[in-house]
C-alpha cells in the first residue's frame, strides 16, 4: 500500500495531477478504472473527476467527458467508503440524505477527518480537498452548524472567519505538493476575499501562476505567458509559451505561431509560424484555438508568406474557420470567389462575403464596385458601384473601373 492510498491510486495521482510532463495521463486513467472495478472507492472518486472535463482535470490528458458516468462513480465512491468521495459528493451537490446513509462513516465529520489525516501526512489531493471544504463553506454541513448554533451574529461570523481562513494554508500546501488546481481558488481567495469576512489581498495573487510555471505546470506556464504578453514582455512570454507547449499545453502552439509571424520577442519567421499553426491544427482540442490556427494558416497560404502560395489550401482552411463561427476569413473568401481562386468563381457568394467586411480593404471595395457596376450576380447599381470604387482609393483596378462611369449634369452616375 502507498502512504495514503493504494499503490494504483497514488501512481495515478502522480500521472494525472502531480507530474503532467510525464505524459502518462492515459496510463493513470486505466489504473484508476481497474482499481475502481476492484472496489477501490478512492479510485472511483478520482476517476469521476477525470470524466468531468477541464474544470476538474487538465485538458492535455484528453480524457473523455461523461457526466452520467461521473455521477455514478461518485455515488459508488461514497458507498465504497472513500473519504474523498464523500467530500467530493458534498462539494458537487451529489451527497443526498439517502446517499449519506449509505456511506460507511458514522458522520460527515468522520469522513472529513479521514481526509484530513491524509492531508496532514502530505497528500496534495487531500490537502486540496480539505482546502475546498473551508473555501466553499462545506465545513458548516460537515460540523453540523449554522446561524442558530451561535448566540450572536458576531460569534457566528467569527466562527466563519476562523474556518474560511484555514483554506489558505491548505491551498498553499496542495500547490507546492503538485495539485496545480489549488492556484485557481487561492487566486480567487486573494483577489476577492470572502464577503465581509475576509478582506481581499490581491498583492498575494500576483506571483501565483509564475510560481506554478516555475514548478513546471504547463497550464500555469500558459497563464503566466499570457500575463507577460499582455505586459508586452514578449521574449519572456515566448519562453513560457514554448515550455507550456512542449509540456502538452497544445493551445500554446497558436500563441507561438502568432509571435513568430508578428515578430514579437523574436525575429519574424512566417515559415516557423506556419509550422506552429499546423501543429495546433492537428493537435489542439480547444475549438477556438483550432479555428484561430486554421485562419492564420489560411491567410499565410493565401498571401504566400512562409509557405508556397496555395489558394486551394487557403480556401479550405478559411472556410473551416468561417463554418465554425469566425468572421476572420470573410475578405479572403470573398476574394477567392470573385477571382475563382481555390474554388469556382461565384459572384453571388463573393458579394455575400465581401459585404461583411466592415474594415478598410481597398481590394474588397474594388470588387464590390465591379460587382454592382457590371451587374455580376446582382442587379446593376452604378451609384453604389461608384461609392465602393471611390472608397477603394488608389487601388489601380478600382481607378480603371471608375473610368467607365461619369456623372451627368443632374448629378447622376451613368455608364460612359
Amino acid at each position: 500500500m502507498g502512504k495514503c492510498f493504494s499503490d494504483a491510486v497514488e501512481q495515478a495521482l502522480r500521472y494525472i495531477y502531480y507530474d503532467l510532463r510525464a505524459g502518462k495521463g492515459a496510463e493513470g486513467f486505466m489504473m484508476l478504472k481497474e482499481a475502481s472495478d476492484a472496489g477501490d472507492g478512492d479510485a472511483s472518486c478520482i476517476l469521476a473527476r477525470c470524466l468531468c472535463g477541464n474544470q476538474y482535470v487538465w485538458s492535455g490528458h484528453e480524457f473523455p467527458e461523461d457526466d452520467d458516468q461521473a455521477t455514478a462513480l461518485i455515488h459508488k465512491a461514497v458507498e465504497q467508503g472513500s473519504g474523498i468521495g464523500v467530500m467530493v459528493a458534498l462539494r458537487t451537490g451529489e451527497l443526498t440524505p439517502s446517499l449519506e446513509k449509505k456511506m460507511p462513516f458514522g458522520s460527515l465529520q468522520e469522513a472529513f477527518d479521514s481526509v484530513l489525516e491524509k492531508a496532514e501526512a502530505g497528500d496534495a489531493f487531500c490537502q486540496y480537498t480539505v482546502a475546498n471544504s473551508y473555501f466553499w463553506w462545506d465545513f458548516l454541513r460537515i460540523q453540523g452548524k449554522g446561524r442558530d448554533s451561535f448566540s450572536s451574529e458576531k460569534e457566528f461570523k467569527d466562527y466563519l472567519r476562523e474556518n474560511i481562513a484555514k483554506c489558505e494554508d491548505w491551498f498553499q500546501k496542495a500547490l507546492r505538493g503538485g495539485m496545480y488546481f489549488a492556484a485557481n481558488n487561492l487566486n480567487r481567495f486573494y483577489r476577492e476575499g470572502d464577503e465581509d469576512l475576509i478582506a481581499p489581498r490581491p498583492e498575494l495573487a500576483e506571483n501565483l501562476f509564475k510560481t506554478g510555471a516555475e514548478m513546471g505546470y504547463p497550464i500555469h506556464q500558459w497563464i503566466y505567458a499570457d500575463d507577460l504578453a499582455e505586459a508586452k514582455k514578449y521574449e519572456e512570454a515566448l519562453h513560457w509559451y514554448k515550455m507550456a507547449a512542449e509540456g502538452g499545453q497544445l493551445d500554446c502552439w497558436y500563441c507561438i505561431g502568432e509571435m513568430y509571424e508578428e515578430g514579437k520577442g523574436v525575429e519574424k519567421d512566417p515559415a516557423y509560424a506556419a509550422q506552429c499553426y499546423e501543429k495546433g491544427l492537428k493537435k489542439v482540442k480547444d475549438e477556438g484555438k483550432k479555428i484561430a490556427c486554421a485562419n492564420a494558416l489560411g491567410a499565410l497560404y493565401y498571401d504566400g508568406k512562409g509557405v508556397e502560395k496555395d489558394y486551394g489550401k487557403a480556401f479550405q482552411l478559411l472556410t473551416y474557420g468561417h463554418e465554425h463561427g469566425s468572421k476572420f476569413g470573410v475578405c479572403y473568401l470573398g476574394k477567392c470567389y470573385f477571382r475563382g481562386w481555390g474554388t469556382q468563381q461565384d459572384y453571388v457568394k463573393a458579394r455575400e462575403f465581401l459585404e461583411q467586411v466592415d474594415w478598410t480593404n481597398r481590394e474588397a471595395f474594388y470588387m464590390l464596385g465591379a460587382i454592382y457596376g457590371q451587374g455580376l450576380g446582382v442587379t446593376e447599381d452604378i451609384k453604389k458601384a461608384v461609392e465602393y470604387l471611390q472608397k477603394a482609393g488608389d487601388n489601380q483596378e478600382a481607378k480603371e473601373e471608375l473610368l467607365k462611369y461619369k456623372k451627368t449634369l443632374f448629378g447622376k452616375w451613368v455608364r460612359r
